[in-house]
């Protein structure tokens, strides 16, 4: 008698299209949030083998901050066009004008500023749930959320009320005005994501492989200089050879030197970095609230 067994790879690709069929069917109005970061990237191709011939169960959402590498925003219109998929953006900017969203004098991320603009969002289309690519790896406070991870009617999550997921099973009974989070990629590393890009042949945007630009160092990290950064009259450029490890704002989205020009490169780099990826990150590191703090007021 022959038997099968799956590999890495294909095991955590099998719970995550179970993952999301279980939504197609427990939810009445599930929304993808698409902001063509790596992970979302790996989201779409997990929606294509759950979904195709048909179409997507849900549309693509990007809360955008407006602060975006214009490489992304490129490849994220080019992508929802290819596969004839609905992509609903919503803009930080737009949030402010209306009085969703309050600036904090001297803030230059915008990081923050996606909560109310996302919240708003769901409210205003009436999704009762919402998919996205964290992963348990990412952040402490990541690491403490189901998979199914129920949010209540004002959009906020109490890391002490959580529902047990056992084995494959999820509770996802909500009432009028509440919703679900739902993270398809919880048991997936950086690692993995990267070699799922390398066997899957995924396009990924040009930042997230070596190219010259103009830094500044700042938090420790290399800082992209641009108008929304720049160069203070104390502070020296330089033009080095950098990626990007994780994608936000641009205000604070770190770079790091880099040689990478190939999927097998990243993945080369990623086994020998011994800073996390969200290290990359200063706003989490200059953040005077916790990731758990900003998830409990309805974050991402």
């Amino acid at each position: 008698m022959k038997t099968y067994s799956l590999s890495h790879l294909q095991a955590l690709e099998s719970e995550s299209i179970h993952i999301m069929r279980e939504v197609a069917a427990e939810f009445e109005r599930p929304v993808l949030l698409f902001s063509g970061g790596k992970d979302s990237i790996c989201m779409l191709r997990l929606a294509e083998k759950a979904f195709r011939p048909g179409r997507f169960p849900f549309p693509m959402m990007h809360i955008d901050t407006e602060h975006n590498f214009p490489e992304l925003i490129d490849f994220r219109d080019r992508r929802a066009q290819e596969l004839g998929e609905k992509l609903i953006v919503r803009s930080v900017g737009d949030a402010i004008k209306s009085g969703i969203a309050r600036e904090t004098p001297g803030e230059s991320s915008r990081n923050r500023l996606q909560t109310p603009t996302l919240l708003a969002a769901l409210e205003e289309f009436k999704f009762d749930c919402a998919l996205g690519g964290a992963r348990r790896d990412e952040e402490k406070a990541r690491a403490k959320e189901r998979v199914f991870s129920f949010r209540d009617a004002f959009g906020q999550w109490d890391p002490k009320n959580q529902r047990p997921e056992l084995w494959n099973i999820y509770n996802a009974r909500i009432n009028p005005g509440e919703h679900m989070r739902v993270f398809p990629l919880s048991n997936w590393t950086e690692m993995d994501i990267w070699e799922y890009i390398d066997r899957e042949k995924l396009e990924i945007p040009s930042i997230y492989f070596s190219h010259e630009r103009e830094v500044v160092r700042r938090d420790g990290q290399w800082l992209p200089v641009s108008h929304l950064l720049p160069k203070k009259e104390n502070e020296q450029s330089h033009h080095l050879k950098v990626r990007v490890r994780t994608i936000g704002d641009i205000s604070c989205t770190g770079c790091v030197e880099s040689v990478a020009v190939t999927i097998k490169d990243i993945i080369t780099e990623i086994a020998a970095a011994r800073v996390t990826e969200r290290g990359s990150r200063a706003d989490d590191k200059r953040s005077e609230t916790s990731m758990e703090d900003r998830k409990r007021e309805g974050y991402f």
